[in-house]
């Protein structure tokens, strides 16, 4: 990481700061922005999402998932996490303190809209910062690789029906067209965008693609910053009218990045599964991508709905939960390899 990521929570809470001052000073410019949309979709957000996302799935070479034979149990333990743990954990975690332990404390008109945020955050795995996450625990970066595209390879398939079941669970109206125009433009249309450009660097060589990648991380940062002082500009009065709501709204993605990063990391622990493989495994299933969840929130219930505050919230928590989880597995690295020796000798003996 160069010098500007490693301060990069201090940047989103400067861009917080920021965006809520803003909408406060500019009230009017901040409405006009927020009025730029086409068929629900916000225009500047749309355009930065795209900035943000792209480069980091230009990173992604789909043809890694053919190499996953070699570390296939970190593979099933995360995709098993991801996909069958985190979204219907959440899904609970949402029922249980938006509908029932802190429904006294909320808005009762937006319990839904944050029980729908919520959801929405956790029914896809992270694509973009799970690199960062990995390098900062030096994790195996062909399983990460090959990870990140098998789940985006899932997502394309899976996450409007996730999203769509889990949703008409918890008793929320689903506008499918408006669930699927977002998948369309927040996952597929930037995925074939970005291997195209991949492809067309790469036929130009590997250096090519390389550099054009470095330059582009900037961007992509940039994007991402100037994306939460738009987020938090937009959303700013209820932040400052409502800091029990944040407070609240935060405890279920706090326990949920909790217990997913734990379960993934514990199971590949008692599977013999090495270090530079469960390091970045228990990060990956445990982070979100709250890119695809703000972007869908926007375009499903609005600016202001209590389903975009939700997904804000989660931006707000995962870049310091997720450094915290960063620690933790290095931390415990004489730990995890004292118990995942045992495993694989287990199943050497059994073998011979």
């Amino acid at each position: 990481m160069n010098r500007f990521e490693r301060f990069l929570t201090l940047w989103v809470l400067c861009c917080i700061v920021i965006g809520v001052v803003l909408g406060q000073l500019l009230p009017g410019a901040t409405q006009a922005v927020a009025g730029l949309a086409i068929a629900q979709v916000n225009l500047p957000v749309g355009a930065l999402i795209w900035v943000m996302i792209i480069p980091m799935l230009a990173r992604v070479d789909f043809t890694a998932v053919a190499g996953i034979g070699g570390r296939a149990r970190g593979i099933g333990v995360t995709l098993f996490v991801n996909w069958l743990v985190k979204p219907f954990s959440m899904a609970f975690l949402a029922w249980l303190c938006i509908r029932h332990l802190f429904v006294t404390l909320l808005p009762s008109d937006q319990v839904d809209g944050y029980v729908a945020g919520l959801i929405l955050l956790a029914a896809a795995p992270c694509t973009a910062m799970v690199f960062v996450w990995s390098r900062l625990c030096d994790g195996d970066p062909l399983f990460t690789l090959s990870q990140v595209a098998l789940n985006d390879s899932i997502m394309v398939i899976a996450f409007a029906p996730l999203v769509g079941m889990l949703l008409g669970i918890s008793a929320i109206h689903v506008p499918w067209g408006t669930l699927v125009s977002s998948l369309v433009l927040y996952i597929v249309i930037p995925v074939a965008l970005a291997q195209a450009w991949r492809g067309y660097l790469l036929r130009r060589g590997a250096a090519a693609l390389a550099t054009a990648l470095r330059r582009a991380g900037p961007w992509s940062t940039g994007a991402l910053l100037l994306t939460l002082v738009l987020l938090f500009a937009f959303q700013g009065a209820q932040i400052l009218s409502q800091p029990r709501v944040i407070a609240l709204l935060a405890v279920p993605i706090l326990i949920q990045v909790l217990f997913n990063s734990s379960l993934a990391y514990g199971l590949n622990r008692m599977l013999g599964v090495g270090h530079r493989v469960a390091g970045p495994s228990a990060l990956i299933g445990a982070s979100n991508f709250f890119e695809l969840a703000v972007a869908t929130a926007l375009s499903l219930f609005g600016f202001h709905s209590g389903a975009a505050l939700a997904t804000v919230v989660g931006v707000l928590v995962e870049v310091p939960v997720m450094l915290l989880v960063v620690a933790v597995v290095n931390r415990s690295k004489a730990w995890y390899e004292r118990g995942a020796a045992r495993p694989a000798i287990s199943l050497m003996k059994s073998s011979g």
